[in-house]
């Protein structure tokens, strides 16, 4: 992988929520695929003349990319239910440097039978451990729950690698039937997302609160909607009865998203907010997605776009024990360049998401690689990064 020296940055974001911004630094070092110092150019400069590249950052700011938290992966860069080809790709342009998958719901002829759900979660997981489009991470191989899965089979997935559960879309009589089999599923490793709010055009449950409470996942999928939103009171009980994570997806209502970052910002629960596409689905590919999101949560909320910014990063990778998302030495190197766009009213990213401007993204490095300059996706930046060696 080789090491590369990313500098001149004006804004370092951290992709913490406690401490968004990383001070009196300007400069990010990457080798083997690893961030190993952050800070001053004057500090770092034989690293920076040692590298095997400089990305220029050019004033502009200096981010861990996206993570979009709830992906409709299938197998390959390929969406049957859109028949869309390359899409992963094309959210790599839109910032997104890991996808979770939610499950591999639209595969065609899903299995319902118990070998084949768990040949299919094992064959998703082990096909993305090899495959990076557009250099793209995907942490695929979700476990459907079917009522017919045994204890054994938690433990068998868990030795083939796979550590994502969902519940949501077996055929289960009653949703607290899947109590159990969750209580495994989380004792052998893995991170369960249960679907909530109404049911999808996947055909799944319509799960409330109460239900929540009782199968007590580690993540409350889109509680704005997926796309049918959680009610208030449902949200309030969740917040005030559970420790569990609360997903905000674009492809839900954004009135609840608002709400809901307002009432955690009440109880203090903001760590519990994570950022995720639920993509591609009825609403289309949105290579967008996350960064829209990110986007509206930072011009309508009391959240400043930096603190935003750590929903669809840090805080993602805290429920999901992922070694990405911070600029911080040890984390992998996923990094965004990204400036306010042109013609806007904003002179930096973080201002242009404070009135509501998309960012033009200007490079997009995964595995301390730059994979692109200049974002197909997003508008021009300002002041575009520059790529030596």
């Amino acid at each position: 992988m080789g090491t590369l020296a990313v500098v001149d940055a004006g804004t370092l974001v951290s992709g913490d929520l406690t401490h968004p911004l990383i001070e009196a630094a300007d400069t990010v070092l990457c080798a083997d695929g690893v961030i190993t110092a952050v800070g001053r150019v004057e500090e770092l400069a034989q690293e920076v003349a040692e590298a095997d590249q400089v990305l220029s950052a050019a004033g502009a700011t200096v981010a861990p990319g996206l993570i979009d938290s709830h992906g409709h992966v299938a197998f390959g860069d390929y969406s049957p239910r859109q028949k869309a080809v390359d899409y992963l790709e094309g959210y790599v342009h839109g910032g997104i440097t890991r996808t979770i998958s939610a499950g591999e719901v639209h595969v065609p002829g899903r299995p319902r039978d118990r070998e084949g759900v768990k040949a299919l979660a094992i064959a998703a997981r082990a096909s993305y451990d090899r495959y990076r489009p557009g250099g793209m991470r995907v942490h695929a191989g979700n476990v459907l729950l079917e009522p017919s899965l045994t204890y054994e089979d938690f433990g068998h997935l868990a030795r083939c690698g796979v550590w994502l559960a969902k519940f949501g879309f077996g055929a289960y009589e009653k949703a607290r039937d899947g109590v159990e089999q969750i209580r495994w599923a989380k004792e052998h490793g893995s991170v369960v997302m249960c679907h909530a709010g109404g049911a999808s055009a996947a055909g799944s449950a319509s799960l409330r609160a109460d239900d929540l409470l009782a199968l007590d996942p580690t993540v409350c999928g889109h509680a704005n909607g997926g796309p049918t939103a959680l009610p208030d009171g449902d949200v309030d009980l969740l917040l005030s009865e559970s420790g569990m994570a609360l997903q905000l997806v674009q492809a839900g209502s954004l009135r609840a998203a608002l709400r809901i970052v307002d009432r955690a910002l009440d109880t203090g629960a903001e760590a519990r907010l994570v950022v995720g596409s639920d993509t591609p689905s009825g609403f289309g590919v949105m290579p967008l997605a996350v960064l829209k999101t990110v986007v509206e949560l930072s011009a309508l909320s009391a959240l400043e776009p930096a603190r935003a910014w750590a929903l669809a990063t840090g805080n993602v990778a805290d429920v999901w024990g992922l070694p990405a998302g911070r600029l911080r030495v040890g984390a992998e190197a996923d990094l965004l360049v990204l400036d306010a766009p042109l013609g806007s009213a904003a002179t930096t990213a973080l201002d242009a998401m404070a009135i509501g401007d998309m960012p033009g993204i200007s490079a997009v490095v995964t595995d301390g690689v730059p994979r692109f300059l200049a974002s197909r996706n997003t508008p021009r930046a300002a002041r575009p990064a520059k790529l030596d060696g």
